[in-house]
């Protein structure tokens, strides 16, 4: 039996794809995969912020496309590219998250020098919000420089100089390879909480489709499932979209599930955050339902003190940035 895997042609999609693929045919040795590969309008445009261009759904929407036209069977996304304000095409879903990665950041640097030792006015490459205004709070005394392409360009841009640090997400330098190569800071979340959903993986496919749904649930991680059921949850209550710095970090320990949020303004200027945890039986039917309400429990507290106004004003801030630049 052949199943079509709709993937991003970057390396680090394929690479993700491949596991995927190669995961499936652990299980199911009959399974030959074929790959669809798609480049997305995200990936032609390097030269402007992704907030700017339509956001991260724009690697998520045109794979999506090509299973829902019938060209593939599933797609295979970084589940931090779905995002939350946006449903998924009808008769769509998420229809297993392996194992996660580590969902950490990563400060990558050409001698492995860490944050704390970077000389002032150094500058660090990237166009996350969520990462500029969580660092500058540590180290306002950086410069923050846009930084788009994948990891291969970020890495040479750092070589060639342009910049003196760039921050990564661990998850993808370790899929890569390349994390024990490449000399880092493993920023903890008290630094720089992570992006919802990053370090996971989404498979994505037709909710009839039986067949493929017990394939797919064979390489499901339970743990993975449930942290970020809590994450989108927050995001999802958040009303969060592309342009607000939000971050959400479930973890789970000693039968507690721990959620941790985070909504700034756009300038980081003003930063809000939110957590809270609750008893989780390890292989409670209930677990989804718990985790689903942790994570709006978390947004409530946020929504509370001020995030909804703060993600409309990011939205604006990033309209109006936009508007200048071009």
């Amino acid at each position: 039996m052949k199943l079509r895997i709709a993937t991003r042609s970057s390396n680090l999609a394929l690479i993700q794809t491949r596991w995927v693929g190669r995961e499936l045919q652990k299980l199911f040795p009959e399974l030959t995969i074929e790959e669809v590969h798609v480049v997305s309008e995200g990936d032609r445009i390097q030269d402007r912020p992704l907030a700017q261009v339509g956001g991260k759904g724009l690697f998520v929407s045109e794979v999506e496309a090509v299973v829902v036209r019938g060209a593939a069977d599933f797609a295979v996304h970084s589940l931090k590219d779905v995002p939350g304000d946006v449903p998924l095409a009808k008769g769509m879903g998420i229809l297993s998250i392996p194992v996660r990665e580590d969902p950490r950041d990563v400060l990558v640097t050409v001698d492995g020098t860490d944050l704390a030792s970077l000389p002032r006015g150094a500058r660090v490459g990237t166009t996350s919000r969520r990462r500029i205004v969580q660092l500058q709070r540590r180290r306002p005394d950086l410069a923050f420089l846009p930084m788009r392409g994948n990891i291969e360009t970020r890495l040479r841009k750092l070589q060639e100089g342009r910049c003196d640090a760039i921050v990564l997400a661990a998850a993808g330098l370790s899929r890569a390879g390349l994390l024990d190569q490449v000399p880092h800071e493993v920023l903890s979340p008290d630094l720089c909480l992570p992006a919802v959903g990053q370090g996971a993986l989404a498979i994505e496919g037709s909710l009839e489709d039986d067949a493929l749904r017990h394939r797919l649930s064979a390489i499901e991680h339970s743990i993975a499932r449930i942290e970020i059921t809590a994450e989108r949850a927050m995001l999802q209550k958040l009303e969060g979209n592309c342009h607000s710095p939000i971050a959400g970090h479930a973890t789970i320990a000693d039968a507690r599930i721990k959620l941790e949020g985070l909504v700034a303004s756009y300038d980081g200027d003003q930063l809000l955050t939110a957590a809270s945890d609750a008893y989780m039986e390890p292989g409670s039917p209930n677990a989804i339902e718990h985790a689903h309400a942790l994570g709006e429990e978390v947004a409530e507290q946020l929504l509370d003190r001020g995030a909804g106004d703060l993600i409309r004003q990011a939205a604006l801030a990033a309209m109006q940035s936009q508007l200048t630049t071009n």
